[in-house]
């Protein structure tokens, strides 16, 4: 399936990774902050995972819901609106650390949870969107985007931090660049995809120049889908099998987000910028993998691809956790990284081979993984309460075992884009 406007789907593969891009390079911003958000409020490692775990109720209570809500919006309002969102808790944020409120921090992330759990999952559906249209694998290159803003957002943290830049100054300017950025890309996102026959499929179904075009209705994928089946999705075994892949991919990437900093802080008594360089090894790490993942899968497919992968993350965190050397925790983050890199955008890939089902899907492949990436570091911060940081950080094991048992699942339908000769399609 392609578009009929070649320049306009390329103007919306670049909006795509603008906003991805965007997306990481705020949630960095942030997150290369906290350990002088937990200072400034006086934390005990459970404390801190507490207050994260606000930010993972917010998301989680939104994404089950998302996948409608963007059917309602159409990813590009729904980007718009839910950074809006993220915004307003960024800057509530930033309030809290200012007067040093605990409380005011708790809710203020619970309100930037959610933009940022619906605003992820929103780019997601375009991404798989433009990835159909274009009819080869791109995800992981709109997830490298996203890793090359935490990358830019990371190094912004760590250069806030050596010039001793307050966190409200920071936070502040690195959000006005943020929304700016995604007003202007999401004017070049491509209308959104509609199951045949339901409510908005006649707008879908017309191409940039407004004449109709017919890729919805020969494509055997493109039956008309029930209302309930935005539901009926988390009923089918090999959609919760990829999310359970996605979610430990998610959980070794977010639990690196949030404590790679704080471990190697604590673990090693080192100043704060040295843990701030730390988790920027772990973003250009993963960017790494993700700019070469597409060529990866497209030679040794899905399964295999993600099998290295995981092992690789394994080695890495184990390394890190374990070893008593700096240099040597550095190494295995980076492993750490690689292994991170590409089971999300796989994941999501492998939710949308069926591109008009892909709404419901990717919602559901989403829910899982934004669960796991932001249920899990509140989990390891009250782990990290009775081991120290980094040994509780060997939790992110168990799932991506887990994801090794179940890889076959990411297989891809017959038909679909960027299927490798070494992927066996699995049954329609």
């Amino acid at each position: 399936m392609h578009h009929d406007d070649p320049r306009r789907l390329t103007r919306a593969t670049w909006a795509v990774l603008a906003v991805f891009f965007l997306a990481g390079f705020i949630f960095a911003s942030w997150a290369s902050r906290l350990p002088a958000v937990q200072s400034r409020l006086g934390l005990e490692p459970d404390q801190m995972g507490l207050l994260l775990l606000f930010t993972a109720i917010g998301s989680i209570c939104a994404l089950p819901l998302s996948g409608m809500v963007v059917g309602r919006l159409g990813s590009r309002r729904a980007v718009l609106f839910f950074t809006a969102v993220a915004a307003v808790g960024y800057v509530g944020v930033t309030v809290a650390y200012a007067q040093e409120s605990v409380g005011l921090a708790r809710a203020a992330l619970l309100v930037a949870g959610v933009g940022i759990g619906v605003w992820d999952a929103a780019m997601n559906l375009q991404g798989a969107h433009v990835e159909q249209q274009l009819g080869r694998a791109i995800m992981p290159r709109f997830h490298a985007s996203f890793s090359f803003g935490t990358v830019a957002g990371a190094g912004f943290g760590a250069a806030a931090a050596w010039l001793d830049l307050s966190v409200p100054v920071h936070v502040l300017v690195a959000l006005a660049l943020t929304i700016v950025g995604v007003v202007v890309s999401v004017t070049a996102f491509l209308p959104d995809v509609a199951p045949a026959g339901a409510p908005g499929a006649a707008a879908a179904d017309l191409s940039a120049d407004g004449t109709h075009r017919d890729d919805t209705r020969t494509d055997p994928a493109s039956a008309p889908v029930p209302v309930r089946g935005a539901w009926a999705a988390w009923l089918e075994p090999r959609t919760l099998l990829i999310g359970l892949v996605v979610l430990g991919a998610a959980l070794t990437e977010g639990a690196a987000n949030d404590w790679a900093a704080i471990a190697t802080v604590h673990g090693f008594d080192v100043e704060a910028s040295t843990g701030a360089a730390a988790l920027t090894v772990f973003l250009v790490a993963m960017t790494g993998m993700r700019l070469v993942g597409t060529a990866l899968l497209d030679r040794w497919g899905r399964v295999t691809v993600l099998r290295l992968c995981g092992a690789l993350a394994l080695v890495g965190v184990v390394i890190f956790a374990l070893v008593p050397s700096l240099p040597l925790a550095m190494v295995g983050i980076a492993l750490w990284g690689i292994g991170a890199a590409l089971g999300f955008p796989v994941g999501m890939s492998a939710a949308s081979d069926e591109p008009v089902r892909a709404a419901a899907r990717v919602s559901v492949v989403a829910t899982i993984g934004y669960s796991a990436f932001f249920l899990g570091p509140p989990v390891i911060g009250f782990i990290a309460h009775h081991t120290g940081y980094r040994h509780a950080l060997l939790f992110v094991a168990v799932p991506v075992a887990l994801g090794l048992v179940v890889m076959n699942a990411v297989r891809p339908l017959r038909g679909a884009v960027g299927q490798a000769s070494s992927d066996a399609p699995a049954p329609a």
